[in-house]
């Protein structure tokens, strides 16, 4: 079968298709139709010819199978040290033979390679980082789930986010009017508490614009209210777009270049429209890296930069803090144990981890580092796609085993995650294992013990 209703090689483009594809529950006739989808080896080999250069295939033939980066897969690990979890054995076993085949795989082989891609692999890229030769097998599993995409095998889940953003530029269903409603609401659910408060749309030469992930606005409205809140306590000149405010990139996780492209893309018009003198990210690691690491070369930016200075929300606190706009009232620090949690997209690929730790010497009386932590701390188990993939529910469970041992082995059962994906996955972390550990985002924490001046509280 070349092509199915729902499983086939074309990406979504249209709300309706994007409802049909939603209309299939769980992906039930999308993943039997999975099993009889043609493979187009032709188009594979013409893919690999004009795409895996050098740095790839060289990645691919220098590996010594050394087994260093073994222990740097928390999937390995979670899983009694299982051979075939080993990150590199992962990629040769998949991305090398279809390289040695010159494409010609089966349909067999292919949903395998799914499975491999999305299954047992969250791109955190902690592999890269021990590997000697320095091989990045998360930047070769994006590449494979590339590959993947092109010919229709990838997640349900995955095919509906990426069709998301070439509908919505967002992750979900909102549209523009949803959005700017969302931002009146909240305006007007702070007021009591913030008088005077403002979430600004579209407001020029800004000395900020804030961009958001789309399970804020559709699921946590608050946080947009919180976010408000500290801005107007730190007495920031800010705004954010009408169009273009959603950070996110389910399509970077589904392998869709194009679609990647276009989401970024809608920042960046937002950012030429408003001209900010910077932009500050939600608490996403994931957002941080589509928009501000890997955005610019989706875009064909020369710089390799976005348009403007951008800073991932933990840069906007630390700086916050040590300037004085946010002063913390010392009887209101936290004072039970606890521990942080480490961002892949925003700690290990981009450096942010002195950030992190500036932050928690203001808010907490007894901090405890996870072992390891910052750059060398484990995923959080659900980064890469894996929370929202329910093929995989079991797999990322047994994964969670890695991150369930870092955090009780410090004796914190307070978790600060400032990342949308770790939130989430300590979150379900916690419903599967039941170990009593909790969770929270900076902007609650920060608004229960920040000194709100007197010019800025409600007049009784």
């Amino acid at each position: 079968m070349p092509e199915g209703k729902f499983c086939n090689k074309k990406p979504i483009n249209t709300e309706e298709e994007l409802r049909e594809l939603l209309s299939d529950t769980r992906g039930t006739t999308y993943y039997k139709e999975m099993e009889e989808l043609d493979v187009d080896s032709d188009a594979i080999q013409a893919t690999l010819q004009k795409t895996l250069k050098s740095r790839l295939k060289t990645w691919l033939e220098v590996c010594a199978h050394c087994g260093l980066c073994a222990d740097s897969c928390f999937f390995y690990i979670a899983n009694n040290r299982d051979p075939k979890q080993v990150p590199s054995y992962k990629i040769q076993s998949t991305l090398g033979e279809i390289v040695k085949k010159k494409g010609k795989v089966t349909n067999e082989f292919m949903r395998h390679v799914m499975d491999t891609a999305w299954g047992k692999c969250t791109c955190c890229n902690r592999c890269a980082t021990y590997c000697p030769f320095g091989i990045d097998m998360g930047v070769m599993f994006s590449y494979l789930r590339g590959l993947c995409f092109t010919q229709g095998f990838i997640p349900w889940e995955m095919k509906i986010g990426s069709g998301m953003h070439r509908v919505y530029r967002a992750q979900m269903d909102i549209t523009t009017e949803d959005w700017v409603d969302t931002c009146e609401w909240m305006a007007e659910e702070y007021e009591d508490d913030w008088p005077g408060i403002e979430i600004p749309v579209d407001k020029e030469n800004a000395d900020i614009i804030y961009t958001v992930n789309a399970r804020e606005p559709k699921h946590y409205p608050e946080d947009l209210g919180e976010a408000a809140a500290l801005f107007h306590l730190a007495g920031e000149n800010w705004t954010v777009p009408s169009e273009g405010w959603e950070e996110t990139s389910l399509a970077m996780f589904a392998g869709d270049w194009a679609g990647c492209k276009m989401q970024v893309e809608s920042v960046y018009d937002a950012i030429d429209r408003l001209k900010p003198k910077r932009m500050v990210v939600t608490e996403c690691g994931h957002a941080y890296r589509a928009t501000v690491i890997e955005g610019p070369y989706w875009c064909g930016r020369k710089d390799g930069k976005p348009p403007v200075e951008t800073l991932h929300y933990v840069e906007w606190v630390a700086e916050a803090l040590r300037n004085g706009k946010i002063k913390i009232d010392p009887t209101k620090k936290i004072k039970e144990p606890v521990t942080y949690q480490d961002s892949c997209n925003y700690i290990r690929n981009a450096g942010l981890r002195k950030c992190a730790r500036e932050i928690m010497s203001y808010i907490a009386e007894d901090f405890r580092e996870m072992k390891p932590c910052g750059e060398h701390n484990f995923c959080c188990g659900g980064g890469g796609g894996m929370n929202g993939l329910g093929r995989y529910r079991d797999e990322r469970n047994t994964g969670f085993k890695v991150k369930r041992d870092q955090i009780l082995e410090t004796g914190a059962m307070l978790v600060i995650t400032p990342c949308h994906n770790c939130w989430d996955a300590v979150r379900d972390l916690e419903e599967t294992y039941k170990v009593g550990i909790r969770w929270s985002f900076l902007k609650p924490l920060l608004l229960e013990m920040a000194i709100v001046p007197d010019h800025l509280k409600p007049k009784e």
